[in-house]
């Protein structure tokens, strides 16, 4: 099985990122909703992360996750140091949009 990689969509001059399928599966938690205004049409396996929500992760050190049984309370989840990496790459080079592919 081929190893997932992220494709930077909106910087093509970008290497893509080597990523591990527990990475992968953890996506959604930065990902933005969908209905954020700027946000382009996304195709399969695309998420917009936007450059705000990585900033803030990265000065904060964490994640906020919202529990699908409770939507009014968000919960701290402090950053793995492969989610650090993650979002300092996204930062480092002012990628947005990107698309897992195997």
């Amino acid at each position: 099985m081929a190893q997932p990689r992220l494709v930077p969509i909106d910087r093509p001059d970008v290497a893509p990122l080597p990523i591990t399928s527990r990475l992968r599966s953890q996506l959604v938690y930065f990902r933005s909703a969908a209905d954020t205004p700027g946000i382009p049409p996304l195709g399969p396996n695309e998420y917009w992360i936007a450059r705000e929500e990585v900033e803030r992760a990265l000065n904060e050190g964490v994640i906020l996750l919202v529990s699908p049984l409770d939507s009014e309370h968000q919960t701290e989840v402090e950053l793995s140091e492969e989610q650090e990496a993650l979002l300092d790459w996204l930062h480092r080079n002012q990628v947005q949009h990107v698309r897992v592919s195997e």
